[in-house]
């Protein structure tokens, strides 16, 4: 009583954290699999011990390794702060302003692996928000004057403060990812009873829960992101962890876009993303969190989207790369594809329509956020390009297949014909052509000319000879007219066409059904 008495009277009032109770559990209990443990980790963790610090596996690995599961990331937690990590390791950068760490770089090209560490971490509140003392060595320009560790409403705005490892458990969001393993003992540290909670597959927030989602807003996401994750192995949210989150919404306006936007991106690219917009509904979250995600949600039952939703969660199941730009398309593409119909209705040229429809749409559904570095110029050639693969003539194909970008055009364009938006011939016939060889493809071009010509013939077919010349000469005129078009080669092409036409009257005018199908094979002929 009389410390309570003396904690309010000096300003202490406030209820502090529990940091748990260390306890090490040892192989026999735990029962890791140490071949599960990627030999990079092991290596950093023990070039970090060889060193006289302190080093383990934290997070989702350990949680994942508790579960018989391979991690797909491993992330090591350190006292060696980020300059003394980095002077271990020949190829290691310190990286981020508000959460400094260090990437381990293992490996080059496509095939490298990145260990993530970072430094243990002090547990700051409103209790000891104070006077925070400085071993933080960035965006020093921002924190200069800053007094206090946390804002009036709880959340936290220095988090480069080092502290000891039970501060740094306590601070960490669920108590199944604030584990610590060993793996040079074999032993799991645990402060806050998540090998319990990982048995019981149960996520439970560290702390009071409507505390801990003011601290760091972005919880309220990572709570739907790993409760999606994880479902399928049966946890669940604890209720109480689960009570704040639709109230806690409005805390995300504090949040920058920036953050939000990446955030966004990981609940999409994570290989749930179909079972995270089914939580973001059953949590009532489905509005608020972020407008672009708003729109994922809403959108998630449109054929064309749900199949870039459920493409993206195979590719990452299959460990292969995605990429933001092809997801996003996919969702925008009803607003691309509509302002583009009506501006060519207003007689707008096609490719300008395209470009100013697109415009608009990153000016609308964007902004400023992302969409006009990398992600939207990877966006806006996956759009361009789709009205391109429609021009199967001359050099077209050839100069299409080149184009960096064109497995993600052509993947765009088949979910397109997966849900009947194009012609599946038509992406066959790309699939075929992308493959081939030249002379293979000069071959398949060839069969678009000659299908192109014999289509409308057999249409006319039954009509009068003397019709039928004349269709032809206008058939005739028409088609390389459209090739010179595409190719750009319109006087060569049109007197290449004139020529075959002239023979195919003479020889339609004799009797009998074999000069009709001479004739139909000589404009193919002509144009070879």
């Amino acid at each position: 009583m009389i410390k309570k008495f003396i904690d309010r009277l000096l300003g202490g009032g406030a209820k502090k954290p529990k940091f748990g109770k260390r306890r090490e559990v040892p192989r026999e209990e735990h029962g890791i699999d140490l071949s599960l443990v990627d030999e990079r980790a092991v290596n950093v963790v023990r070039t970090l011990q060889q060193a006289g610090y302190e080093a383990y596996i934290v997070g989702g690995a350990v949680r994942d390794l508790l579960l018989g599961l391979r991690p797909k990331d491993f992330d090591v937690a350190t006292d060696a702060t980020p300059e003394q990590v980095k002077g271990l390791f020949r190829r290691a950068f310190i990286i981020g302003r508000r959460f400094r760490i260090v990437h381990v770089v293992h490996g080059r090209g496509r095939e490298h692996e990145v260990i993530e560490v970072s430094t243990f971490r002090a547990y700051l509140d409103n209790a000891a928000a104070e006077q925070v003392a400085g071993n933080e060595r960035t965006s020093k320009s921002e924190l200069a004057g800053m007094k206090h560790a946390v804002d009036a409403s709880g959340r936290v705005l220095r988090d480069n403060v080092w502290g000891p490892q039970d501060e740094d458990a306590t601070r960490r969001d669920f108590t199944v990812n604030a584990m610590y393993y060993d793996p040079q003992t074999q032993v799991v540290v645990d402060f806050h009873g998540g090998l319990d909670d990982a048995r019981k597959k149960l996520l439970r927030m560290i702390g009071d829960p409507a505390t801990r989602y003011r601290e760091d807003p972005v919880r309220i996401i990572r709570a739907v992101r790993f409760s999606a994750k994880l479902a399928p192995l049966g946890f669940k949210l604890e209720p109480k962890t689960a009570a704040p989150l639709k109230a806690g919404l409005a805390l995300l306006a504090d949040v920058p876009q920036s953050r939000l936007f990446d955030e966004m991106l990981k609940l999409l690219q994570t290989g749930h993303s179909l079972a995270t917009i089914a939580q973001l509904k059953v949590l009532g979250l489905e509005k608020g969190i972020y407008p672009l995600l708003d729109l994922v949600v809403e959108r998630a039952d449109d054929a064309f989207v749900r199949a870039a939703l459920q493409d993206t969660d195979r590719r990452v199941g299959e460990s292969k790369p995605v990429a933001p730009s092809f997801l996003l398309a996919a969702v925008l593409w009803s607003d691309v594809r509509e302002g583009w119909a009506r501006r060519q209705a207003k007689r707008m040229a096609p490719f300008p329509a395209l470009q100013e429809s697109i415009d608009v749409v990153f000016d609308a559904r964007i902004g400023d956020v992302s969409g006009r570095g990398k992600l939207g110029t990877d966006m806006r050639e996956i759009w361009m390009m789709q009205p391109r693969f429609d021009r199967r003539v001359g050099s077209a194909p050839f100069s299409l297949v080149e184009q960096p970008r064109f497995r993600a055009g052509f993947d765009f364009m088949r979910l397109r014909a997966d849900v009947g938006e194009v012609d599946e011939v038509l992406a066959d016939w790309w699939q075929e052509f992308s493959l081939a060889s030249d002379a293979e493809r000069e071959d398949l071009l060839a069969q678009v000319r000659e299908s192109s010509q014999r289509g409308p013939r057999r249409v006319r077919a039954a009509r009068p000879a003397s019709e039928a010349g004349d269709d032809r000469d206008g058939d005739s005129d028409r088609a390389p007219r459209d090739d010179a078009e595409d190719a750009g080669e319109r006087g060569e092409s049109a007197e290449a066409g004139d020529a075959p036409a002239r023979k195919r009257r003479r020889r339609r005018r004799k009797p009998g059904g074999a000069g009709g199908s001479a004739g139909g094979a000589a404009p193919a002929g002509g144009e070879a």
